[in-house]
């Protein structure tokens, strides 16, 4: 198996030099946890560069300098514990319902020496007190679900960017049928390619109306 370091290279993604070592800590970490808790398929380099940290990498283009994030059910850490990793200029929270992913998510944060804080709780609890700049979120829900849950809290998620695979339009034409999103303004940011698959990831923006 390729190193890390060389599956980066492989990909010709752009990290910093800085990242790797704690990069590499935390797949060891949350490889290991993996065994006794299923917080990710994605158990070799390649997976964790092709999608985790692709993803991860394409949404830290669209977030300034300094703001402050809440990660939307953040499961093994994808991407919040990766986020801060890759940009430790920003503030950033993680939040996850399920009390042993949540004690998981300290675990690794620790290992990787992570200023991050975590809240065993969901997001629109959360948000009750608390406003952000930045939301993000991946593979937590179809967009039906995200107009349900957030119905009363847009304001505070501030910009939300959710990683989208193919089935977005499906999703958003579901969400609207509901009317749920009519207080939303729902807007592509970026569409990358995937190696291995034929189909390609979506940002989207979702945002309180003015």
């Amino acid at each position: 198996m390729a190193s890390l370091k060389k599956t980066i290279e492989m990909y010709e993604l752009d990290v910093p030099f800085e990242a790797y070592p704690r990069l590499k800590h935390y797949c060891q970490a949350l490889w290991e946890i993996n065994q006794d808790l299923n917080l990710t398929r994605h158990t070799t380099y390649e997976l964790f560069v092709t999608r985790d940290l692709l993803d991860t990498i394409e949404l830290s283009k669209l977030i300034p300098e300094g703001k402050e994030v809440l990660d939307i059910g953040s499961g093994g850490g994808v991407p919040g514990l990766v986020l801060s990793v890759l940009r430790p200029d920003l503030k950033i929270s993680l939040t996850d319902s399920v009390g042993k992913k949540a004690a998981a998510l300290g675990e690794i944060a620790e290992v990787i020496n992570a200023n991050v804080e975590i809240y065993h709780c969901r997001a629109e609890e959360l948000l009750e007190d608390f406003r952000y700049d930045y939301s993000i979120a991946r593979a937590v829900g179809p967009l039906r679900k995200m107009g349900t849950w957030f119905s009363e809290c847009w304001p505070s998620l501030g910009r939300l960017l959710a990683v989208k695979g193919p089935q977005w339009l499906k999703e958003k034409s579901e969400a609207d049928e509901l009317e749920l999103l009519k207080q939303v303004d729902v807007r592509v940011l970026t569409e990358y390619e995937v190696p291995g698959v034929d189909w390609k990831s979506v940002i989207l923006q979702l945002k309180a109306s003015n």
